[in-house]
């Protein structure tokens, strides 16, 4: 039964049964969509037929080991690691993309990479912007497309995204407001999120002005917050009825900006070398201000899960915490060897080795997920979809490439795992990977070079990536090979050749 669980103390393995998976028992979509119009009139959602709330939390950049419960520190991480103590911690999760917005296209819409509509961050400016300025968006997500908020928002559920979108601007199909969110506010272009103190933010599909804010260096309104406030005042709104709550934070994603309070706290702590350069804002105190940043975040899921608390609403909330991808490259305003921000592993943001693709992924739910665990369950982002789906009393779509991983959750056997996970990321030179158990195969600079020759690592032995076998196992890294380009659905516009845009 704990295969592929390790006890880290607490609850015994009897826990999750009798009343407890009774509880998870499935909704009837047609009572769901009954209900669903009941609360649409102002009625409260029935508790005993009443799917539970669910919260899919994605920080941005966010490395592997920067988290307390997963081995960080120097940086304080209090409320996340609490989250954990009363969860489920994974240990060998992945994304689907090194980059943000092919990450976030398969974890909505439950598509690995070589499926997936968007392969790299796409810059598309729509010809009839409303805006009026720089910040055009990218590469939308096509009209008609199933996405977790789609889904859930078609069996009743209240469907809100806060953060960072970067699937579609406004007004096109891939607004969040045409793909599943009836509420959207944050940052819609992922270039706009690359200053926390901007002049608006978008509020539906109108620029709310956040006065005192010049785009400078400091201002009056920091928009991690402003964001925060409204993902809580949601929450609050719809705690009658059954939610979803997409809470995609722009942190700590650079630029390096967080307000003087939080930065006190790290002040002086070490060694500084300041970062004058011009990509992004430069700041005097590198370390002290990504670890603030880190910390800032940090408090913002302690907000929530006090609301929860205080809005009684803990047991009937599911609450996933997840990365888009690895740590920054950018080496000079993020010091991921100080940190130890990807542990042992090889690569960061932009590149297909752990470093850049193995991502946290806590989970919490009080009665349902035994506390304290630790999950080796080899899982992707394009899980998510199946997992909330069923977690729903919902049956995904036929076309999804996820697996639900619910039955880990609950501390029963996995019936169903991945034979194999496949990246195809059209960024930083092309690069396509896989991972077959215990072999990872890896093939860089696939657009000037298609057959670059293949590496393959062992990680059961060499997570770090350190030592190419391919020479030894042909044999695997044409099974490899095989797998990948058997995988690989490009669009019409070929995802290696688009014109791309690099953060």
């Amino acid at each position: 039964m704990w295969h592929h669980l390790t006890r880290a103390g607490g609850l015994a393995p009897g826990r999750v049964t009798g009343a407890a998976a009774g509880r998870l028992t499935r909704v009837g979509s047609a009572l769901v969509l009954a209900v669903g119009i009941l609360v649409g009139g102002g009625l409260a959602w029935p508790a005993e037929s009443r799917p539970p709330n669910i919260v899919l939390i994605l920080a941005d950049d966010l490395g592997y080991a920067e988290l307390g419960c997963y081995g960080q520190q120097k940086i304080l991480t209090p409320h996340i690691d609490r989250l954990a103590a009363e969860g489920m911690r994974f240990t060998q999760h992945y994304t689907s993309a090194p980059v943000c917005a092919p990450a976030r296209c398969s974890l909505l819409t439950g598509k690995h990479a070589g499926h997936a509509w968007v392969r790299d961050n796409t810059e598309v400016r729509p010809p009839e912007y409303p805006f009026g300025d720089t910040f055009g968006g990218q590469l939308p997500l096509p009209a008609g497309t199933a996405t977790i908020a789609s889904l859930l928002q078609q069996a009743g559920y209240a469907t809100g995204a806060f953060g960072k979108w970067g699937l579609g601007a406004v007004g096109t199909t891939g607004d969040p407001l045409r793909q599943g969110f009836a509420r959207f506010f944050g940052y819609n272009c992922q270039r706009h999120a690359h200053n926390l103190y901007p002049r608006y933010l978008v509020d539906d599909q109108q620029q709310r002005w956040l006065e005192g804010n010049t785009r400078g260096p400091t201002g009056r309104q920091y928009a991690p917050h402003v964001i925060a406030d409204q993902m809580l005042d949601f929450i609050r709104q719809h705690r009658q009825r059954p939610f979803f709550v997409y809470y995609a934070t722009v942190l700590p994603h650079l630029p390096l900006q967080v307000p003087d309070e939080d930065l006190a706290v790290y002040a002086g702590r070490w060694p500084e070398t300041p970062y004058t350069g011009d990509a992004y804002q430069p700041h005097p105190t590198p370390r002290a201000a990504y670890a603030a940043m880190i910390s800032y975040f940090d408090r913002q899921v302690g907000r929530l899960l006090d609301l929860l608390d205080e809005l009684q609403l803990d047991e009937q909330t599911i609450v996933f915490v997840t990365s888009d991808n690895g740590t920054t490259h950018l080496h000079e305003q993020v010091d991921a060897e100080f940190f130890a921000s990807v542990g042992p592993l090889r690569g960061r943001k932009g590149s297909v080795y752990e470093g850049g693709l193995r991502v946290p992924l806590l989970v919490r739910w009080p009665g349902r997920v035994p506390p304290n665990t630790v999950s080796a369950l080899v899982s992707a982002h394009y899980d998510a979809l199946a997992t909330i789906l069923e977690v729903a009393g919902q049956s995904p779509p036929v076309a999804t490439d996820g697996l639900s991983y619910l039955p880990t959750l609950r501390g029963q056997p996995q019936p169903q795992h991945h034979p194999h996970l496949v990246w195809d990321f059209a960024g930083y030179g092309g690069q396509l990977a896989a991972r077959l158990g215990r072999w990872k195969g890896v093939q860089r600079d696939v657009r000037q070079h298609p057959e670059a020759p293949w590496e393959l690592y062992d990680l059961e032995v060499d997570v770090g990536e350190t030592t190419d076998v391919a020479d030894q196992h042909p044999e695997v890294v044409a099974q490899i090979r095989s797998l990948v380009r058997d995988a690989r659905e490009v669009p019409e516009w070929d995802a290696f050749r688009f014109g791309t845009y690099r953060e």
